[in-house]
């Protein structure tokens, strides 16, 4: 039995992990905004001991009363799962440092935030998981999502520091690279047949951080597919539409 926390557990993706470890028998600690749909998933989960607490991530002072909090709910944390995001309005972004600024907090200095007092906590355990979802747009920038892919991108490699940083202490740090996923994120986008849903997503998340690998794409197939669009030169990347388009 793990003790497990899942910072951002009302979206549609964290939702179904907190389910999987409820299956498992975990005792879970949940926080997000919403209280309503909180307390949906928690009832989804009643068949563990199952706590919960509201919080505004982007209140960047408030994170470490988020983890003491949750340390305390749970005596020690095992395993966290920080999956909070927003997509953000791109074209706003480009025209107003305010939207800029409140994509790049919600995506990374939130993040980081609670990243903090949560390395600290399990490096001084000696031991625990961290699995922290970005994107497969922080690969590479594209004009859709550049300001999101930005802060993904930037988290990605403080992910990689603080991997090498844990690593003496048995503590596994996972980069989680997920595709597209139907989910209210993603309400306003056209879907194709490489969004993926927020069950498997789920599985695969788990599995990862089980399995404690520095890198995750989810689902897999993105694992193909980045490497051809990270290394396609820029003039070439500039001709075609489905990468450089809008």
């Amino acid at each position: 039995m793990e003790r497990v926390l899942i910072l951002g557990a009302t979206s549609a993706i964290a939702a179904e992990v907190a389910v999987r470890h409820a299956e498992r028998g975990d005792r879970l600690h949940l926080v997000g905004r919403n209280p309503e749909r909180l307390a949906a998933v928690a009832k989804r989960c009643a068949s563990v001991a199952v706590t919960t607490a509201q919080a505004d991530f982007s209140a960047l002072s408030s994170a470490d009363v988020v983890v003491d909090g949750a340390i305390a709910a749970l005596g020690h944390v095992d395993r966290v799962l920080i999956a909070h995001g927003d997509l953000g309005d791109q074209l706003a972004s480009e025209r107003s440092i305010a939207e800029a600024e409140a994509i790049l907090r919600t995506n990374l200095t939130s993040v980081v935030a609670l990243l903090i007092p949560l390395a600290n906590h399990m490096e001084s355990r000696r031991g625990g998981r961290i699995g922290v979802i970005t994107s497969v747009a922080g690969d590479r920038g594209r004009p859709r999502n550049y300001t999101y892919g930005a802060a993904k991108g930037a988290l990605n490699i403080y992910l990689q520091g603080l991997r090498s940083r844990l690593y003496p202490s048995r503590v596994t740090v996972t980069t989680l690279k997920l595709g597209p996923v139907d989910s209210p994120m993603t309400r306003n986008h056209a879907k194709n047949a490489l969004f993926a849903q927020p069950l498997p997503v789920a599985r695969g998340i788990v599995t990862a951080l089980d399995r404690g690998v520095a890198e995750a794409y989810v689902p897999a197939i993105w694992g193909a597919i980045m490497p051809l669009v990270e290394c396609t030169p820029e003039r070439i990347f500039q001709w075609l539409p489905f990468l450089s388009g809008r």
